[in-house]
């Protein structure tokens, strides 16, 4: 088994396959490295392709201390395995958490991405939910202290954005539930308390967003509610962005829609590297229908 060790000493497992330009994955909450199988068999014919389990996810370690987990800390993880594999730059794919670990790379290291995807990405950002979301995170703990990593997980698969991956796809929908079950509880508590409820609003990364000139690409369902209206912020304020929203889908992009995400990046990363991934064009921010205001 590969581990990647990060500055403050905790063990990341990794699995990589295919040689090119590096592309690395990272996970939402309820998945973890194994989640991206799909992306990790199509996208290894074409490049160096990394997933990682993030802390708190099995075989990575799972630090017991809460204050060892952080937003700052997911995106010092992403770049502590590219570290540890001697990678300066890469292609960073990211879902809902994931999304949020790529976002700030965007913003804060933007050396060492050669483009971003952001998927999934907003859940609980917007200013006035703030309070309801933090109730809701440390609700969601307690689940998971309460009734353990099988009975929570159930519960926790089955909101209001996943029931469309449950439709489409009850095997793949059964399979997801399944490897949610065998997230360790200290894990999932902490990630939830220590990244996901202490992160900031996305619309307090407005400032950084407009920095961004790393080629980006914004993905959300159109039935994933809490994240339609963060991926416009993002699309409005990301000079480099792009947005692409999925039909009648929900919050697990990769593993809902497989297909469809994987041809909607193998287009994106088609212009990237021909170098036709452009900035927005000014004159397209103009008010008005012709542009005269």
């Amino acid at each position: 088994m590969a581990f990647a060790k990060t500055d403050d000493g905790v063990n990341l497992y990794y699995e990589e396959s295919g040689s090119g330009q590096p592309l690395i994955f990272v996970h939402e909450f309820a998945a973890d490295y194994r989640s991206w199988e799909p992306q990790m068999r199509f996208f290894s014919r074409y490049f160096r392709c990394i997933t990682f389990s993030a802390r708190g996810y099995l075989p990575s370690d799972v630090p017991t201390d809460t204050t060892m987990y952080s937003q700052e800390r997911a995106m010092k993880d992403v770049l502590a395995v590219l570290d540890h594999l001697q990678i300066e730059k890469a292609h960073i794919v990211g879902l809902s958490m994931g999304g949020f670990a790529t976002l700030h790379i965007g913003i804060h290291h933007p050396e060492r991405a050669l483009s971003l995807v952001i998927a999934g990405c907003g859940y609980g950002a917007q200013p006035e939910k703030k309070t309801g979301f933090h109730a809701e995170v440390e609700a969601a703990a307690k689940l998971f202290e309460d009734l353990g990593s099988v009975e929570g997980g159930k519960k926790y698969t089955i909101g209001p954005t996943r029931v469309q991956f449950q439709n489409k796809d009850p095997r793949g929908f059964a399979e997801f539930v399944n490897a949610m079950s065998e997230h360790p509880v200290a894990g999932s508590a902490n990630t939830l308390r220590g990244v996901q409820k202490m992160r900031p609003s996305l619309w307090e990364l407005i400032d950084g967003m407009k920095t961004i000139q790393v080629p980006a690409l914004i993905i959300t369902g159109d039935e994933d509610d809490p994240c339609l209206e963060p991926a416009l912020l993002m699309k409005r304020n990301i000079p480099s962005a792009g947005l692409v929203v999925f039909p009648n889908a929900g919050h697990t992009n990769n593993i809902e829609d497989p297909d469809l995400f994987n041809s909607t990046l193998s287009e994106f990363y088609l212009k990237v590297l021909s170098g036709r991934w452009s900035l927005r064009d000014p004159r397209s921010q103009a008010t008005g229908i012709l542009g005269f205001k």
